[in-house]
């Protein structure tokens, strides 16, 4: 009985030997086979390149005009961006309707903006995308003077009759501001008269900063420069909307964002009483050919930096897929169900990504590829048994040429032909598989070459060799 470390012995041996024996045929694999497997690799890389091309390492996004958060906010998602080795440059823009002017037109190149909801009408815009609510952006009126109160006017919207004949800004038409405000007031029966002016946001916060207008709307964040610059003028009151819940009935975009007594400013007690502010949303609009992967980039940055808690919005808040201006993104709706590819918290974005495109591709392309490829090493042997069978018939009609057209004189030739065979035999690439069938066939022609050097005419038929062949059979058959 052997001894353990003899079984251990010939089981590494024997494991060994397997693995050359599969390396051996490995490698006649390759070399029998690559043209078709350059193929099927060359198929694979033009369905990588053409049906998921690589994500783009720039990509132009609008903002809007400068000094406002969506500038500020642009600058946070840029920096995300080049941690992740995109390149995100900003656009500055006259405002929400030139942004999603631009994204609709297919021959501009801007893939990404912040569009206020509410500004445009979108039923008739087309190629444009939505990746969610990322913000809330409240409605501000600033006014010169001392505070009006409520108790002689029913909510700003009542007292603004007071402003008609002062000079307000109402913002540059096709900017955000601009569209919610005259939205606002033609909801509460006045017309922008003559006294209204079309100021950009940071002439506008110089002219009621100098006492040149009396009144301003701007439609912005809590944290932007401009907003706060107004916060912080203690020659400057906020307006406050006493019937905000019915414009939140009329208009469904907007929401009711509640500021408690001194929350701008304890020290002042700014504001002097409870207020309720009127606000829209930020959308991140997006052209709807926007590579997967760079979507995806855009709704983890939305988590990262909108998702935070801040003034006005609780921790999670952000990004919203509720009440969005456009149809959602199917990677918005994939993320919203199943958040960010499980291989992006553990690996560069770019690398991730590559993972992710080969595995949408390769899976398909294997179930497509891998029956063929279970067929090659069936076709690999059927290809090595048809070469042996092809010596077989080319050494049995040489037999056959000998039985019936026998030379002696061309003995020589005839071992000549036969070495001829066995050379091929010799050159025969074959698996182990099938050693045995080679060696046969070697086997064979030996028994030619044998019967053509014994005797002075093996091959040569005549009558007597034919009727005592003709006696033999006769007696090996059984009487009837």
């Amino acid at each position: 009985m052997a001894s353990f470390k003899d079984n251990t012995k010939e089981t590494f041996l024997g494991l060994i030997e397997s693995a050359q024996e599969w390396w051996a045929d490995f490698t006649q694999f390759l070399q029998e086979t690559w043209p078709l497997l350059i193929l099927l690799l060359a198929i694979l890389m033009g369905i990588w390149w053409y049906a998921d091309p690589p994500p783009p390492r720039h990509v132009l996004m609008a903002t809007g005009s400068p000094g406002s958060s969506n500038e500020l906010l642009g600058k946070r998602y840029a920096e995300f961006f080049a941690k992740k080795g995109i390149t995100l440059e900003l656009v500055a823009t006259n405002g929400a309707q030139e942004n999603i002017d631009r994204l609709a037109d297919r021959k501009d190149d801007l893939q990404a903006a912040f569009v206020q909801a509410g500004v445009v009408h979108t039923s008739g815009v087309t190629g444009v995308e939505s990746l969610g609510v990322i913000a809330y952006d409240p409605v501000w009126f600033f006014y010169r003077g001392s505070e009006l109160k409520e108790k002689d006017f029913q909510g700003f919207d009542s007292k603004f009759q007071y402003f008609l004949s002062k000079k307000i800004s109402i913002g540059m038409e096709g900017s955000g501001t601009y569209a919610q405000a005259t939205k606002i007031l033609k909801l509460s029966g006045y017309e922008p008269g003559p006294s209204f002016l079309k100021l950009p946001p940071d002439q506008a916060i110089q002219a009621i900063q100098k006492g040149e207008i009396d009144g301003v709307f701007i439609v912005d964040a809590y944290y932007s420069p401009n907003v706060q610059a107004l916060l912080n003028d203690p020659n400057l009151q906020i307006g406050t909307f006493g019937r905000a819940e019915a414009y939140v009935k009329l208009i469904p975009y907007l929401r009711i964002l509640n500021v408690p007594e001194g929350a701008f400013d304890l020290k002042r007690n700014f504001p002097s009483s409870d207020m309720k502010l009127l606000a829209t949303t930020t959308n991140l609009l997006i052209d709807d050919r926007m590579h997967p992967a760079i979507q995806f980039l855009f709704l983890e940055a939305t988590k990262e930096i909108n998702g935070k808690a801040s003034f006005f919005a609780a921790r999670g808040e952000f990004p919203s897929f509720k009440n969005t201006m456009l149809p959602e993104s199917s990677v918005a709706i994939h993320y919203e169900k199943n958040s960010y590819p499980f291989l992006v918290a553990y690996l560069p974005f770019w690398l991730a990504e590559l993972v992710n495109r080969l595995v949408f591709i390769l899976l398909p392309f294997l179930v497509i590829s891998y029956p063929l490829l279970q067929a090659l090493p069936g076709y690999r042997t059927r290809r090595m048994q048809n070469k042996i069978n092809r010596l077989y018939s080319d050494l049995k009609g040489f037999e056959q040429e000998l039985l019936t057209n026998f030379d002696l004189s061309l003995r020589d030739e005839y071992l000549k032909r036969l070495d001829v065979l066995e050379y091929q035999a010799l050159t025969i690439r074959v698996s182990r598989r099938l050693a045995s069938d080679c060696y046969a066939l070697r086997t064979s022609i030996d028994y030619v070459r044998n019967c053509l050097n014994r005797g002075v005419q093996p091959y040569q038929i005549n009558e007597t060799s034919v009727a005592l062949a003709t006696q033999v059979i006769n007696k090996m058959e059984p009487p009837v």
